[in-house]
């Protein structure tokens, strides 16, 4: 495609929509010196984008399959075990269970650490076996934390939440 007298192409190998002179007209892709800035939007989905809504409102939110009884968070649109469309919302507790673990010396950047951050698969109360995600430990030292832990989330203040994953600051032992 030629903006002005400058081609923008992609290499073969690389698949996806390419742009439009109308993307470039109405801004969806400016024109930076020599190269364009090139940015885009997406969505999360119908469950993702519902379930990261009740984190910015301080809410775990799963989904269940009224077919097989599962209670799944992350929630999905589907059950991956009977096919069935979910039909059901409800709110979990912000408790859990550490499934497993890990004690990283590395930043998510891959930047050394002097103290070490705890990352764990937490599950989550009130939803089925196995369903849970992956987060991070706080107050907690990386030789106290064991697996089947019970944890509590705790939470960025409401004015701060963005409806991330992070709206969680991290989950800390229930003593």
């Amino acid at each position: 495609m030629a903006v002005g007298k400058k081609e923008i192409s992609c290499p073969p190998s690389a698949p996806g929509t390419p742009l439009s002179e109308e993307d470039i007209r109405k801004g969806r892709v400016t024109y930076v010196e020599d190269h364009p800035d090139l940015r885009y939007s997406w969505t999360a989905g119908q469950a993702i984008s519902r379930f990261l809504n009740g984190l910015k409102e301080g809410k775990i939110l799963g989904v269940k399959c009224n077919k097989c009884g599962r209670i799944m968070v992350p929630p999905r649109m589907f059950c991956e075990l009977c096919y069935k469309p979910i039909d059901e919302w409800v709110e979990l507790k912000d408790t859990g269970t550490v499934k497993t673990f890990s004690v990283s010396y590395i930043d998510p950047d891959a930047r050394p650490l002097k103290e070490p951050i705890i990352v764990a698969v937490i599950e989550i109360d009130g939803a089925s076996p196995n369903m849970g995600f992956m987060h991070i430990l706080g107050e907690v030292k990386p030789e106290e934390v064991y697996i089947g832990m019970k944890v509590k989330a705790v939470w960025k203040p409401e004015e701060e939440r963005e409806g991330a994953i992070t709206d969680i600051k991290y989950w800390k032992p229930l003593r």
